[in-house]
């Protein structure tokens, strides 16, 4: 099973990690502050879980079926998701297979790669093999909207980020490129989700954001990229609080 942590009474939050991360990135905010059950859990292959599956093709639903039996073992049936990057892409198939009332997608999308992205999750999948580190150190960095603000920050990242095989980075690279477009049913139950998005975010834009899907809420953070959860930490728990 996943590794995971829960504290607090009240309505129920799952707290869903990004890529390269584990559930230590909700640290950041104070989530005591929520009043509510906080349930934080480890990716597979990710800080203190395993990577289980033995697939040929990776797969996001196998995170979310993971994700799932902690669920199933806490005995929890209502929920709302939190997931950063990586982790609102697991609760996009969470949405699918379970009764999740609502997902926040705190910097990422609901859409599937394009040609040239599923070509650049080749190349991490195959790069981790020799120069593993080299990656990370590169790519932390650019998920920052003012990376010199944030250098002690970064620096943690990095090491925790080394700690992680080879197999689970490739692993969650090749499943992200398979993921599933759930652009339509986004749009289709559009007050079951909410976006927070930083605009300095160069992963995903703004603009292609509000292109994408059109007429959902949306909240930017003007001084955030794509780590928003430390680049603007105060006002990510107040939005939290309004979508309580």
């Amino acid at each position: 099973m996943l590794q995971y942590r829960s504290f607090g009474e009240g309505e129920t939050l799952v707290f869903l990690h990004g890529f390269l991360e584990s559930s230590t990135m909700w640290s950041y905010i104070p989530l005591n502050e929520l009043n509510a059950r906080c349930v934080l859990i480890d990716l597979p292959g990710h800080g203190q879980s395993p990577l289980t599956d033995t697939a040929e093709i990776p797969s996001i639903r196998f995170m979310a079926q993971q994700v799932l039996e902690v669920l199933k073992e806490l005995k929890i049936t209502q929920f709302t998701l939190v997931g950063h990057s990586l982790g609102a892409y697991v609760g996009l198939e969470i949405c699918q297979l379970a009764s999740c009332q609502k997902l926040i997608l705190l910097n990422s999308n609901c859409w599937s790669d394009d040609e040239q992205k599923r070509r650049d999750r080749l190349r991490v999948a195959d790069l981790v093999y020799s120069a593993k580190k080299h990656f990370i150190r590169e790519a932390i960095p650019g998920l920052f909207g003012r990376p010199n603000d944030f250098q002690a920050e970064i620096n943690q990242l990095i090491d925790e980020a080394n700690h992680m095989s080879a197999d689970a980075i490739a692993y969650a690279a090749l499943a992200m490129r398979e993921r599933v477009d759930y652009t339509e049913e986004v749009l289709a139950t559009s007050s079951k989700y909410v976006f927070i998005h930083g605009e300095l975010d160069t992963l995903v834009s703004s603009e292609q954001l509000l292109l994408r899907v059109p007429g959902m809420r949306v909240h930017f953070l003007p001084n955030a990229g794509h780590m928003s959860h430390i680049e603007s930490s105060d006002e990510v728990i107040l939005l939290l609080k309004e979508e309580m």
